[in-house]
């Protein structure tokens, strides 16, 4: 073997060249380079749109509002009536956080559109109360210690109050042993089922299903 013939690298330094050299060239490039890269990496980056008057009957009272045609009814509450008892949970509609009623009828204010709304009456945890007086919805989970940290009652209350209207209405779930009956019997198994859109994370639900049938026998 001729000891003066060169020496081929070894895999590893030709790994630890090229690791190098990207590092080298990562940190020379250009900064026109790296901010058209990181513009690629978000693509669809949403644009302002012009705002329109939209005005909304909340709990009796009526606000005139500028609002993106895209804000939802939710962010609209909070953010520009300074109504923030309705809570942003998942914001996909699907912890009932949210839930406010508009024309008696509860809904995920968070997956509605305000701009659809303006014709309508939208009640929140605040327009429950008559004054100072609770509204027998608030007072039952007082009385039946119907909460924890709190995050998630406001929607488990106005879901509650809608819930016990459409019971009254007639209308059946998936627990109904009778989806003819005029009148639903109101069961454990009916609560949960008819309220199952409204996580708690502390799981109070055995309280909150007694105040909803507290709440019930009051009424």
């Amino acid at each position: 073997m001729d000891d003066n013939a060169p020496t081929r690298p070894s895999r590893r330094a030709i790994l630890q060249a090229g690791a190098a050299t990207g590092l080298l060239f990562a940190s020379v490039a250009p900064a026109a380079v790296r901010e058209s890269r990181a513009a690629q990496a978000v693509p669809g980056a949403a644009t302002p749109l012009a705002t329109r008057p939209v005005t909304l009957r909340v709990n009796a009272e009526v606000y005139t509002l500028s609002l993106d045609p895209r804000t939802t009814v939710l962010d609209a509450l909070r953010h520009e009536i300074g109504l923030t008892g309705s809570k942003k949970g998942c914001d996909h509609g699907q912890c009932g956080a949210c839930t406010v009623l508009i024309n008696g009828r509860r809904i995920n204010s968070c997956l509605a559109l305000a701009v659809m709304h303006e014709d309508d009456d939208i009640t929140t945890i605040e327009g429950l109360a008559n004054d100072e007086k609770l509204h027998p919805m608030q007072a039952a989970f007082v009385a039946r210690d119907g909460f924890q940290c709190g995050y998630c009652t406001p929607g488990q209350i106005c879901s509650a109050v809608g819930m016990l209207q459409e019971v009254r209405a007639g209308w059946p779930s998936h627990a109904s042993q009778d989806v003819a009956a005029p009148m639903t019997t109101l069961t454990d198994a009916e609560i949960r089922e008819r309220m199952s859109g409204n996580i708690c994370r502390c799981a109070a639900y055995p309280n909150i299903v007694a105040a909803i049938h507290y709440a019930a026998k009051e009424a």
